[in-house]
């Protein structure tokens, strides 16, 4: 296998950590903070920049808590 087949094998995975990232990041700054489990945003926010997609599953079964999503 070359390595524009492996990066091509590899580039719906890295959309898919991204798109998982961006929906957590936009649910964490539309949530209001009472509805944050913590009452902080801003440990979760380290969570998810920095775990990855690790952290934005974390987050979205953990870190919220209240009634939902909300939209902005």
């Amino acid at each position: 296998m070359s390595d524009a087949q492996i990066l091509m094998a590899l580039l719906p995975l890295v959309f898919a950590s991204l798109g998982l990232m961006f929906l957590s990041l936009r649910d964490l700054i539309a949530r209001p903070v009472k509805e944050v489990t913590g009452g902080n945003k801003a440990p979760w926010l380290l969570i998810i920049l920095l775990v990855s997609t690790f952290g934005s599953v974390a987050y979205l079964l953990f870190g919220r808590r209240g009634q939902g999503p909300r939209n902005p």
